[in-house]
């Protein structure tokens, strides 16, 4: 090959890269206000009652629902049928398995867990359950004798406790957990871990990274606006690349980065996520359960679940909450989407309980 067809083919390669990459680009150079993503096509019928509790038992609030490696089956961490203290008392099991017809199959948990709030199923369908809360009474004693909370546990499916990572009742740098808000288990074993729950000065936002043996690597971000930092990491995802996707939603964006913890992008088109699911073909499933309720400041936003596409940023389909003057955390918190792109949303309030979405 001559060095004028070398030159030109080195160019092509290089236009052809760059066009590659300008979606991204302009998603990265958006900011907080750009304009609503509100008036896409909604494909989906909403069913409620599809996962049925036991006889005499109610839901709660539910922030929390990961799909089983059987691809239809779905795993739910539920707040003992109430919210902040329920399961410090209560003796049902938190975490549930439901089939693909909506039955409760197996369930654990009960007196482990203090307040479910994220939960993942890694490739070995081990259960992992992100505690966010400890279950100490207002005079400061564990109730039931023995301190609790704030930690990670890894269950197997059966429900055998295999790892815990944190200290009991929570610790705060260069300690950990307090408040963890989700876990997720990359292929490789590493563990991230999105720790902070609330945006008091002072507070702790930052990601965790440990290694298969929940021997700690390293943390990252702290809380604040800028774009390094974070406010409340609630949600964590991974693309096929191996990105980590992680919603930090007080700041109402998507920031992604690899997995030593550099940004690699940030995105505010799927808006103010409280809970984020990637399916294996890089189809990003992410929900809105707070714009417009909780947080005034972004109000043009409507809460609901958006759908869109991981690898290139756009948003193709929107679920609104049906209940749109619903006031607090309503709608999907935490969402996942089976095998079939059948949809299910976990909801805090005003009800509790999941919500299936299918595709008309």
């Amino acid at each position: 090959m001559s060095n004028y067809n070398k030159t030109i083919k080195s160019a092509l390669l290089g236009f052809t890269a760059a066009v590659a990459v300008l979606p991204m680009m302009g998603f990265a150079q958006s900011s907080a206000d750009m304009e609503p993503v509100n008036s896409l096509p909604n494909p989906y019928q909403t069913i409620e009652g599809f996962a049925k509790m036991p006889a005499g038992r109610e839901w709660g609030s539910t922030s929390s629902v990961d799909i089983d490696p059987d691809g239809v089956s779905i795993w739910v961490g539920e707040r003992c049928g109430g919210n902040v203290g329920a399961c410090v008392t209560s003796g049902v099991d938190p975490v549930m398995k439901f089939d693909a017809n909506g039955n409760m199959v197996k369930s654990f948990g009960a007196g482990m867990v203090m307040w479910p709030h994220g939960i993942h199923v890694d490739f070995e369908g081990n259960v992992w359950i992100a505690d966010g809360r400890d279950n100490l009474d207002r005079e400061g004693n564990p109730v039931g004798g023995e301190l609790k909370g704030h930690q990670v546990l890894k269950f197997s499916p059966d429900g055998e406790l295999l790892m815990t990572i944190g200290e009991p009742g929570g610790a705060r740098e260069p300690g950990y957990l307090f408040q963890p808000n989700d876990v997720y288990v990359a292929p490789n074993g590493d563990i991230f871990i999105g720790e902070g729950h609330s945006n008091s000065e002072g507070s702790t936002a930052r990601m965790l990274k440990f290694n298969k043996d929940g021997e700690f690597i390293k943390a990252w971000g702290q809380l604040g606006t800028g774009p390094d930092d974070f406010m409340q990491p609630h949600s964590l995802a991974m693309d096929s690349q191996g990105r980590l996707f992680i919603a930090d939603r007080s700041n109402n964006r998507i920031v992604i980065s690899d997995q030593d913890g550099n940004r690699l992008d940030t995105w505010y088109q799927f808006s103010r996520n409280s809970g984020i699911y990637i399916d294996e073909n890089d189809v990003l499933y992410a929900a809105d359960s707070e714009s417009g309720s909780v947080n005034p400041d972004h109000g043009h936003w409507l809460r609901g679940i958006r759908v869109g596409n991981a690898r290139t940023g756009e948003v193709t389909a929107f679920i609104p909450d049906p209940q749109p003057d619903c006031r607090g955390t309503c709608t999907a918190e935490g969402v996942v989407a089976d095998r079939n792109g059948v949809i299910y949303g976990a909801e805090v309030g005003p009800v509790g309980g999941i919500k299936r979405y299918v595709k008309n």
